[in-house]
Parts: structure tokens; sequence; C-alpha cells
């Protein structure tokens, strides 16, 4: 008999690869606000209230569901003086066990 968690991985087997790697990287961004926001000490109110948005916006943001574009990301992390994403240079990738681990680590995040 097949358990709960055996449907689950089964379902998220199921999900295309460029779809899970799009829905680990907008968590792994939300989180990386959320944790800006607490070392800065600020509520969801303060933050929206210091960019000019709306407390509800910054919700969304923190959700893991919102797209974000280029321009919030760098205007995020221009505020917290920490890039919010960071990307490889050019001709520089990391090794195949590197990046598994750093997705796992996402992943475990999103599925806690």
């Amino acid at each position: 008999m097949k358990t709960i968690n055996d449907k689950f991985q089964q379902m998220l087997s199921s999900v295309p690869q460029d779809i899970s790697m799009e829905i680990d990287l907008s968590f792994a961004i939300a989180k990386e606000i959320d944790a800006l926001m607490r070392e800065k000490g600020l509520t969801k109110k303060q933050f929206a209230d210091a960019l000019g948005k709306k407390p509800s916006e910054v919700t969304k943001w923190l959700s893991g569901q919102h797209n974000f574009t280029i321009r919030t990301l760098a205007m995020l992390s221009s505020f917290f003086g920490h890039p919010i994403i960071q990307t490889c240079p050019l001709g520089y990738a990391l090794p195949k066990e590197e990046h598994l681990s750093i997705v796992a680590e996402e992943i475990s995040f999103v599925t806690k």
C-alpha cells in the first residue's frame, strides 16, 4: 500500500524540471528576503514603508509565489546592501555535487 509520502513523491516527479526549479528559486528568494528583514529587525510594515510599498505586496514577496522582476530584485539588493540572488561568473560552473546540495537545502526549506 502506498503511503501519502509515496504519492507526494510521485506527484513531485511528474512536475517538469523547469517548473520545479522555478518554484525552488521563488522560495529561496522569499527565504533570503525574510532572513535579511529579520537581520535588520524589520516588520513587514516597516519594510513596506521603507520601500514605499504596501504590506500586502511584501506578504506576496514572502509567500514564495511572487514572480520577481530583475528591477525589483536589484532594488531589494540595494536596500539590504546584499544580493538577493547570486549567479556564477560566465564560464564557471559549480561541481554537480555542490549544485545538488544547494538545491537540496532549498528543497528541504520548502518541504518543512
